[in-house]
């Protein structure tokens, strides 16, 4: 699922991610910011639409690709950017040169590639505003549109979610 922001991704993914009925597993990819109280009422507002016998997994916690390696049960991860988010943060790459985090980026296309089960990818759309003022919003639009481009070439199917409705893409 690719979209803009409050493009209605998370909510479309939940509903198709169960494919025949067996296990659910959801990987968050937030990571916690009892600071921001907008933020924490978006977590809980995903948690309450969950349905009660899904595992949830936080990937802030341990590494996405490993998680991916790890199951064959049908599996949603909500969201990559937020996920490059946090792998930029934690290189502390920011001001760094595009390709500083390509490691774990391509470990996570490889998992994707190779993983054997129901897989469904959250990811927001960026490349369609205005060039961001910033170098690390640069940076960030940059490493997530390329990010996207390689997650589709290793996709069955990729749809571009737009006010709650799914457009397939070639």
């Amino acid at each position: 699922m690719i979209g803009g922001a409050r493009s209605g991704k998370s909510g479309y993914a939940e509903r198709i991610v169960p494919g025949d009925g067996g296990p659910v597993r959801y990987i968050a990819t937030a990571r916690r910011r009892r600071d921001d109280p907008d933020f924490e009422q978006r977590i809980a507002a995903h948690r309450d639409r969950r349905p009660a016998d899904w595992t949830v997994v936080e990937s802030a916690e341990c590494s996405l690709p490993d998680l991916l390696r790890d199951t064959t049960a049908a599996t949603l991860v909500d969201d990559i950017g937020t996920w490059l988010t946090n792998v930029v943060d934690d290189a502390d790459a920011w001001e760094q040169p595009r390709g500083t985090v390509a490691a774990q980026t391509d470990a996570l296309v490889a998992a994707v590639a190779d993983h054997p089960g129901r897989l469904v990818l959250v990811t927001p759309e960026v490349g369609q505003g205005v060039v961001p003022a910033s170098a690390s919003g640069r940076l960030f639009r940059d490493e997530l549109g390329e990010l996207n481009q390689r997650l589709a070439a290793v996709s069955d199917e990729v749809l571009l979610i737009v006010a709650g409705r799914a457009l397939r893409l070639e």
